[in-house]
């Protein structure tokens, strides 16, 4: 950290928000106001900076997050651009992971919308401190009191406004400051300097009230304050201030501030709030890990003279510098041309150079120390979620956890000598994005890509193209079912075979039982190591951990399903691994077809948004789909959203279908929700049987 900019005038924010809600309007607006650009970037234009990739600046989309530095009252903001499509929620989690604050922007005509709860969800997980910022105040419909009610509803969040906005849609032209009581107009074009003036009479009112609030609001969380204000005592504006960082520090409570970014105006105020609410890395409590040998919990603190701990959050393939490894630095410093300690992996890495990342530009830097984001080149081992530390003091942060594909494509390269160029690129590919799988198909040869969507696997496709110079032919998106059990049951696998010239016997007896929905996977010896030794019982879990991959109905992965070794027969003279392992996987697969398997499909929760004459048309449309309909909520110009849940086999080609409907004015977003039981006149047509 440079000594211009202590650890208490330093910020790692992130922008987070449902798509289309000027996420990247609003960074390319920070960017301008502090100084780091000299023109306003324009998504639809193609000419912003932290949406540099190609496709992004075509689709007008944020793909991968940005990291960008600022500077604003003398503090260095460290800004994190991340993407509002769903197909890329990986990106806003890892993000999320490293981050001390939030701005979370809205539409002011639409509030609350689904991506918007997802990611609301992601931050109170890593215990995200937010400020929320309600965009697009110029537009027809938009309305910050209702937007803020969605926040209150929708997210069980304790919204306050801190600005009241003067005018709205076209008439937008400023907000009242609630601490100062001063309106802020923003009459020139590019919204460098806010002209201040006197509360407008209109608004004395609004401006008593809601100031009145604020300040009840403010004192509520802070007993000093509350017996002040109690007594009768008038509480300034710095002290107000305060009060308010505090409570958004200890999550009570979410500023509130409104604009319209593209048209310029109450960004200031953003940045501002950024300053003043938003935590320090020293406002943060210390970091939990673990020691890799002991297991005990270690603590580090945001202490540049503490050892190294450090947070590797996303693995860029840099066509300039080569693999690049983004990292959050937690303690300690990290430099250039030294060698640090992979724990997860248990490898030493060299670090080569060491970045400071402005979008896709960068300038080398010596060292980085506890508070920063930087990127790390020329690292071999290390992939996203591991921790990189001092070999003296090795320490495991917690990993980042991501969601399982739900869509998968069968892919080929064009020519035969594009074969080992397409499996390079998806590897590399594959290291960038943990919620991107390849394999192969063990029964018909056929490289398999997975994602989180259709845009998801059309973009990484598209990136083989562009930047692996690899062309190559896709099949149609198909579901990633997966398979579980119904039932508990038994099976017993008994093997005996020769090899060189030696019998070899193995009997195992294992248990499969149903878990909850989201179980995930469990497994459990319960056989003493005097009736089967460690080496022969591991052999079996691995048999059981190997099998997963692959169902008995269809081939697709095994979830949520606990399995148990409950038996099993040893005679040293006759036992092996090998011939555990084949035991074990024959008692597995048994009871597997046994434990009544069935297919589970991934359901999309969906929110439909279209003209109230068409509402009916789309019920009926989703009905057809097996959609079940959760509830309909009213929105501004005569519109409709519909909210339910849609298994995603249905979903394939929506977007046309929604477009014929209504006239090209509907939209949908949706978002994987959770694995269900497919009916079984659907299993039947999917695993060709008769129903």
């Amino acid at each position: 950290m440079t000594p211009e900019y202590p650890l208490e005038r330093t910020r790692n924010i992130g922008i987070i928000a449902h798509i289309d809600a000027g996420k990247t309007t609003t960074t390319e607006r920070i960017l301008f106001y502090t100084g780091r650009t000299y023109r306003l970037g324009n998504v639809d234009e193609g000419t912003t900076v932290t949406d540099w990739m190609e496709q992004e600046r075509e689709r007008g989309i944020t793909i991968a997050s940005a990291a960008v530095t600022c500077f604003w009252r003398d503090h260095r903001i460290n800004i994190i651009d991340t993407p509002g499509h769903i197909d890329f929620t990986a990106e806003v989690q890892r993000s999320l992971r490293v981050l001390d604050g939030g701005v979370v922007v809205f539409d002011a005509v639409h509030g609350v919308e689904p991506q918007s709860e997802t990611v609301w969800r992601q931050a109170d997980r890593f215990h995200v401190p937010r400020i929320c910022f309600i965009n697009k105040m110029d537009r027809t419909g938009a309305d910050f009191w209702r937007s803020i009610d969605t926040i209150r509803e929708r997210l069980r969040a304790v919204p306050v406004a801190i600005q009241v906005p003067i005018g709205a849609e076209s008439s937008f032209v400023g907000v009242v400051d609630l601490f100062d009581e001063v309106a802020l107009y923003y009459s020139d074009e590019l919204g460098r300097e806010p002209e201040r003036r006197a509360v407008p009479d209109a608004l004395r009112e609004s401006v008593d009230r809601q100031r009145e609030s604020l300040v009840e609001t403010i004192v509520e969380t802070d007993d000093v304050l509350l017996a002040r204000y109690l007594e009768g005592e008038t509480i300034g504006a710095e002290e107000l201030r305060a009060g308010l960082r505090r409570a958004t520090l200890a999550g009570k409570v979410v500023p509130v501030l409104c604009g319209a970014a593209l048209r310029n105006r109450g960004v200031q105020p953003v940045l501002d709030a950024i300053v003043d609410y938003l935590p320090s890395p020293l406002d943060v409590p210390p970091i939990e890990g673990v020691h890799p040998t002991t297991g005990e919990p270690v603590l580090r603190h945001a202490d540049p003279e503490e050892p190294l701990a450090a947070l590797v959050f996303k693995i860029v393939s840099d066509p300039y510098v080569g693999r690049l490894a983004y990292l959050r630095v937690y303690s300690g410093k990290l430099r250039s041309n030294s060698s640090v300690q992979n724990t997860p992996k248990a490898r030493k890495e060299r670090i080569g150079r060491l970045l400071s990342m402005y979008a896709n530009r960068r300038e080398d830097v010596e060292c980085v120390s506890a508070g920063d984001i930087a990127a790390v080149g020329g690292l071999n081992f290390t992939f996203t979620g591991d921790t990189l530390c001092d070999a003296s003091a090795p320490v495991i942060l917690e990993s980042i956890g991501f969601p399982e594909p739900v869509i998968y494509v069968a892919i080929e390269p064009r020519t035969a000598a594009d074969e080992a160029k397409m499996n390079e690129a998806l590897k590399a590919l594959a290291d960038e994005d943990p919620t991107f799988r390849v394999h192969t198909d063990e029964n018909t040869g056929q490289t398999i890509i997975s994602g989180m969507g259709e845009l998801h696997l059309e973009v990484l496709v598209d990136r083989m193209v562009r930047e692996f110079k690899v062309w190559a032919k896709v099949g149609r998106p198909q579901v990633a079912y997966r398979e579980t059990v119904t039932r508990a049951q038994e099976a017993e696998g008994e093997v005996s075979f020769q090899r060189s010239g030696k019998e070899q016997y193995a009997r195992v007896v294992l248990r499969v039982e149903p878990l909850p929905k989201g179980g995930g996977f469990s497994y459990e010896n319960r056989v003493s190591p005097e009736a089967l030794p460690a080496m022969y019982a591991a052999a079996v879990e691995a048999a059981v951990r190997e099998a997963l991959s692959g169902g008995v109905l269809a081939g697709y992965p095994i979830v949520d399903i606990a399995v148990a070794l409950v038996d099993a027969t040893f005679d040293e003279a006759m036992a092996s691994e090998p011939v555990y392992h084949r035991a074990a996987a024959m008692a597995f697969t048994k009871a597997l077809q046994e434990a009544r398997p069935v297919l589970l499909e991934p359901i999309m929760r969906v929110e439909v948004v279209a003209p109230e004459e068409n509402t009916g048309d789309v019920i009926g449309d989703l009905s057809g789909r097996r959609g079940e309909i959760q509830g309909m909520t009213p929105l501004p110009a005569g519109m409709q959203a519909v909210h339910g849940h849609v298994p995603l086999s249905e979903m394939f080609g929506y977007a046309t279908d929604l477009r014929s409907a209504t006239q090209g004015r509907g939209a949908f977003t949706m978002e994987f929700d959770y694995y269900a039981p497919v009916p079984q006149d659907v299993s039947a047509r999917i695993l060709g049987e008769p129903y």
